[in-house]
């Protein structure tokens, strides 16, 4: 359990932050962007929660906990010492990905093909789930760059790809099941 007794604690006045092992970097770290991006995600998802009703709302819900769970992995470098940790760390599992897929094939199955792009918008809860579905990538795009440098557990990255893809169907089926998704014209306004 987290206790927070004081929010400011005045050591991170010179640009470092402590990561989840006690190191400290830059708050400009790409590990530090990547679970911060994921931060942000979250409060998109809290956003889009204020429209959302019902499964949906209740899939967001357990979303945002999985963010959470996302910024506690990556927020932890050195998944070789794991092992030795006095405390097991929150590690990203498979099957939170898996649950995305099974989400987002039961959506699909619910939904026309699409025949054209579309635009982000139709429906309120629509367009926040496409900017959730952008920052999710913006966080996949970190998380990326930061597993070129440094170890990053597999189904984090995994976890963030199919967030994205959930978050776009997820879009359409706010749309009245893609009825009233907002289609790309090509070169509609030359």
């Amino acid at each position: 359990m987290v206790v927070l007794n004081k929010i400011y604690t005045r050591t991170g006045d010179k640009g470092t932050t402590a990561l989840g092992n006690g190191d400290r970097v830059a708050k400009h770290d790409a590990r530090v962007e990547a679970y911060g991006t994921a931060d942000e995600l979250n409060c998109f998802v809290g956003v889009a929660r204020l429209e959302a009703t019902g499964e949906t709302d209740a899939a967001l819900s357990r979303i945002q906990n999985d963010l959470f769970d996302l910024g506690a992995d990556l927020c932890r470098p050195d998944m070789a010492a794991d092992k030795d940790a006095e405390y097991p760390p929150l590690r990203m599992a498979p099957a939170q990905v898996d649950r995305l897929e099974a989400e987002i094939d039961l959506m699909t199955s619910q939904l026309e093909p699409l025949r054209s792009f579309i635009l982000p918008g139709g429906s309120k809860l629509s367009a926040h789930l496409h900017v959730c579905r952008t920052v999710a990538r913006r966080a996949e795009r970190l998380a990326m760059l930061l597993s070129e440098r440094e170890d990053v557990n597999v189904a984090a990255v995994t976890y963030l790809n199919r967030l994205s893809d959930w978050f776009f169907v997820a879009a359409r089926m706010a749309n009245d099941t893609g009825k009233k998704d907002v289609l790309w014209v090509p070169g509609a306004n030359r």
